[in-house]
This record gives structure tokens, sequence and C-alpha cells, in this order.
């Protein structure tokens, strides 16, 4: 099982609604390499009127719901569908990130068909982690140093900029 069909559709319906977000977590460091798995999709997104109407549209169209799970004071908006797996959360803050321009200024294009996704660098995917200090987050973060390790072994310390899926 791939999870390119999830990621394919997410790079779509971001594109196809204008949303300016940047994927962190497990799946983005999956996307660099990193031998982890999760079961939903995290990004980054900024907080704004605009922004929450762009989710409604795309919960919409993926005929699923949008809820904040830790209501009222959560930064999480989660898109779910019941029965296929699709869970994409968003989120206006994130440990250990000071906005969304700068981890968007780092972050790598992943293109999926003809759409792409922005991903975060595993410098700031760890950086988060670290900082949320959460023991999930704590338990994967030696694989993910693996990974900026041998890559840096590999290309130096810039790794490659673009990639397709």
């Amino acid at each position: 099982m791939t999870a390119a069909p999830l990621l394919a559709l997410a790079a779509r319906v971001l594109t196809k609604h204008r949303l300016d977000a940047v994927m962190i977590g497990n799946a983005a460091a999956a996307l660099h390499g990193a031998p982890v798995t999760t079961l939903d999709i995290d990004f980054m997104i900024r907080e704004s009127p605009a922004t929450v109407r762009k989710l409604r549209a795309i919960a919409r169209e993926l005929d699923a719901v949008i809820f904040r799970p830790y209501y009222p004071a959560s930064p999480l908006y989660r898109i779910s569908r019941d029965g296929t797996g699709l869970q994409f959360d968003f989120m206006t803050r994130v440990s250990g990130v000071r906005s969304l321009a700068s981890l968007r200024s780092r972050a790598i294009e992943v293109r999926f068909g003809a759409h792409t996704l922005r991903v975060a660098a595993l410098e700031d995917i760890i950086h988060s982690k670290e900082v949320a200090g959460r023991a999930q987050d704590r338990a994967v973060l030696p694989v993910i140093r693996r990974v900026v390790r041998e890559r840096r072994a590999l290309y130096g310390t810039k790794a490659p900029r673009r990639r397709s899926r």
C-alpha cells in the first residue's frame, strides 16, 4: 500500500483552492526518505477567515467533515472522511516554527502528477519534534536524524530541492 494517491489528492485540492500550506510531521519526513509511518497528513497554514473558508470548501469537495478536535483552544483543523482513512490536519501553530513564511522558505516541492506539495525541510521537522517533546516524536527522532546524516554524506550540506513522485 502506498500513500501516493492520498498525497496526490492533497496536492490537487490544495492547489485548486489555493491554500498556502506546508506539509510537516512524519508524512513529510517519509517523503524525504525517513522510514517512518503515520495515519494522517499534517500541514501548517496561516490563521485567517479566508483560510477557514478554503478548508471548508476542501472538506465539501472531499465529502468529508471539518472540525476542531480540541476546540476551542486548539490551533488544529481536521478534515476527515470516515471509512477511507483520509485525515488531513491543518495547524496554525507548530512547535518550534516561527511562521508559515519561515517554514515555506526552507521547504522543498514534491510533485504528484500535475500538482505539487510543499514539504518542510527535515531540519525543521526535527526541530519541531524536539520542541514538542511528545513521546511519539522522541521515538522517531533518531531515525530522522540518521536520514539527515546520510543525505549530508551523499550531497554535502545541500540536498536536492525538488522531487517528483
